[in-house]
């Protein structure tokens, strides 16, 4: 029988989702977890992969198994995993479903402050950035889904059979002192580095250091390939995932930036007059 677990983690102490060898990674946490409540070794397999330091509001694994699952066992599973890491729903699938494969849609939002604040270290990025021009941010954001090759803006483009990402939007948002920013970026797939490198052009536009026009040329192609700059991970979430069987709303509210009220953050109009960070 397969199941989907749904879960959560803040990724600050882990070496991202996937199981590597000598260090603490989600995946080998969670498999270690479960194979001791199973007493038997637990394959899981993620929905993707995150980098250190990144963090899931909503990710989904699914395990195999032939045992029937007992009813608190998610209870147990949950005792036994550290804090930082929740399993909120165990749930039932047909044996084809896969938690990677079978995802239409991804959203990552990144989370930035541009003041030092000792409760978002770790749950937000901080960047020194004044004068922030919050309109031609979301200008350039516009431009991102016109594009489905995203070569430019991934760390190992080299490595991949394909880099081809059908973005949804990309959007731009601000609180009410315009002292903190969260871009929202939704695709069937990512390549990988891509939402923190996007996130880290879109500041530079903000600043001044790179122009839209630059930007698009990125997204065309054009040029020679130059040293990617590449946005701090612990701004960056996995927020929701999206299946044809299967849509659950995010449960994890793990910091002050994801756990802000709806009326809290305030999306960037293109169109207005331009506006700058405190």
């Amino acid at each position: 029988m397969r199941y989907f677990a749904h879960i959560g983690f803040n990724g600050l102490q882990y070496r991202g989702w996937q199981r590597q060898a000598r260090v603490t990674t989600v995946q080998g946490t969670v498999e270690s977890c479960i194979s001791r409540i199973f007493r038997k070794p637990i394959t899981c397999i993620g929905c993707g992969r995150t980098d250190a330091k990144v963090h899931a509001a909503q990710f989904f694994f699914h395990f195999d198994t032939d045992r029937e699952l007992e009813i608190d066992l998610l209870w147990r599973i949950n005792k036994v995993l550290p804090d930082d890491i929740a399993i909120f729903d165990i749930i039932p699938v047909e044996a084809g479903n896969h938690a990677q494969f079978s995802a239409i849609e991804r959203t990552y939002e990144y989370y930035i402050h541009t003041y030092k604040d000792p409760f978002l270290s770790g749950v937000s990025a901080l960047y020194h950035e004044k004068h922030l021009n919050l309109h031609e941010m979301q200008r350039a954001a516009n431009m991102v889904a016109n594009y489905n090759d995203f070569s430019r803006f991934c760390k190992t483009p080299g490595r991949n059979d394909s880099n081809i990402c059908r973005v949804k939007s990309v959007k731009v948002f601000t609180n009410q002192l315009e002292n903190r920013l969260k871009i929202s970026i939704s695709a069937d797939r990512f390549v990988k580095g891509m939402v923190r490198i996007i996130a880290k052009r879109l500041l530079d536009i903000g600043n001044g250091s790179l122009t839209i026009d630059e930007f698009e040329g990125l997204l065309r192609q054009e040029g020679e390939r130059k040293e990617i700059t590449i946005a701090y991970p612990q701004g960056l979430y996995l927020m929701h995932v999206k299946y044809p069987f299967l849509e659950i709303p995010t449960m994890g509210q793990f910091s002050a930036p994801t756990g802000a009220p709806n009326d809290y953050w305030i999306m960037v109009n293109p169109e207005a007059n331009e506006s700058s960070l405190l």
